[in-house]
């Protein structure tokens, strides 16, 4: 048996991207701490290790989104990649109203590729935001079926 446990995105602002998560989003915050020692180093094979992982969920299922600051080694400045680059390319989550969720984050700056639009099948909404560092977001709201 195998579960999702939860999925981590490095920050460079960590108190931007908690205004992003929690303020915006509307995620809660289960756990916040300062690591560092030699299970650490070993663990992601780097010396002086210093991170502040802050675990976000909704409250509603078990999925857990951590994230981390890293103080030591400093986060370089790197290229945000794209959603066609290889290994992991968003973060989705579900939301009641898609509609009033883009026009709140929209009027607080996070940018959009496009409005929501209806998926094909036309059960859902489905837009692209991006978090503070770029990161890409999914926002879905499920729709009723139309039996």
């Amino acid at each position: 048996m195998i579960e999702i446990r939860h999925a981590g995105i490095v920050v460079t602002d960590l108190e931007r991207a908690l205004y992003f998560y929690c303020d915006l989003l509307g995620l809660k915050i289960l756990k916040s701490m300062e690591e560092k020692g030699a299970y650490l180093d070993n663990m992601l094979g780097c010396e002086d290790v210093l991170v502040t992982t802050v675990k976000l969920a909704s409250g509603k299922g078990n999925a857990v989104l951590e994230l981390l600051h890293f103080k030591s080694p400093p986060t370089p400045g790197a290229q945000t990649p794209g959603l066609f680059d290889l290994g992991p390319t968003h973060v989705a989550f579900t939301v009641e109203d898609l509609d009033v969720t883009f026009k709140r984050l929209a009027r607080a700056g996070v940018p959009f590729n496009a409005p929501p639009q209806l998926s094909p099948d036309g059960l859902a909404k489905v837009t692209f935001c991006q978090d503070p560092d770029g990161t890409f977001i999914e926002l879905v709201e499920i729709l009723e079926a139309n039996d």
